[in-house]
């Protein structure tokens, strides 16, 4: 990633896309992996959806509100992994090295590992959203407009905390590597996928607001139970989306430098 002056590259960020496609869909494994626990969490919560329903919730009743939730999780949380494993496999080949003597700039790679999230999301999501409908007769598609606003905000919280998760990976090694596999876990409750803000004591209340997913879930709520779209929501989640990936990109470059200062890029071990 040379720093001398150079334009934006598209032809360097497609050929990274490309040697990640070429590994994805060289490993059977990787792409079963890929649809294998989202579809577990959205028939567990869905039957649990059914059984609730079933003893008159009007929470589960309300349009799949469970199944939704769940599904709109995996959007962040493999936007996420998404981002983060595609780093990762450049740290476990050990290849680091070589992309840095490269004219490949810091951010034609993290614009290539954004949009190799999206293609590793769409090839889980899609065949989960089709059993959804099998199951469950919930569609997630049938949201429309609304659910290209959930899902841009979402990603970009996605990307933001991959990013971060890369730039500590880098400073630190991959001893730093559990952060990428856990780290969106602590989003899960402050969020409120499954539940209303209003559960929350009132301090933590405060803590869940900052959070940008806060809104989509709030919002996929109003949606699916007050047939309500909040785009007022989805204005402010997406103003602290943008300030939580600056924040991001700025902690990302601050650890390369970092990274590059203290020799740790050719030191990739734990």
């Amino acid at each position: 990633m040379s720093d001398v002056a150079q334009a934006f590259s598209f032809r360097r960020v497609g050929a990274m896309v490309l040697r990640y496609w070429y590994l994805l869909r060289s490993s059977f494994a990787r792409l079963i992996e890929l649809i294998y626990w989202p579809a577990v969490q959205m028939l567990m919560w869905g039957f649990l959806q059914t059984y609730l329903a079933g003893q008159g919730s009007r929470y589960a009743q309300a349009g799949g509100v469970l199944v939704g939730a769940v599904m709109l999780w995996d959007i962040l949380f493999r936007g996420q992994l998404g981002f983060s494993i595609s780093f990762l496999e450049e740290m476990y080949a050990r290849n680091l090295g070589n992309l840095m003597i490269s004219p490949l700039r810091a951010y034609e790679f993290v614009a290539a590992l954004m949009i190799m999230s999206i293609v590793r999301l769409t090839i889980g999501i899609v065949p989960v959203t089709l059993m959804a409908i099998a199951f469950f007769g919930f569609n997630l598609w049938a949201l429309g407009l609304a659910l290209a606003a959930f899902f841009a905000n979402l990603m970009l919280t996605g990307w933001a905390v991959g990013i971060f998760v890369s730039g500590l990976v880098l400073r630190n090694g991959l001893g730093a590597e559990t952060f990428a596999w856990s780290i969106m876990f602590l989003f899960l409750p402050l969020t409120c996928v499954y539940y209303p803000v209003a559960v929350l004591p009132p301090w933590l209340q405060t803590a869940a607001w900052l959070l940008p997913p806060t809104y989509v879930f709030e919002g996929m709520r109003a949606l699916l139970i007050d047939h309500t779209f909040r785009a007022d929501l989805m204005v402010q989640a997406f103003a602290l989306n943008i300030v939580l990936f600056s924040l991001a990109v700025f902690a990302f470059l601050a650890l390369l430098a970092s990274a590059r200062r203290n020799g740790s890029l050719m030191q990739t071990g734990e």
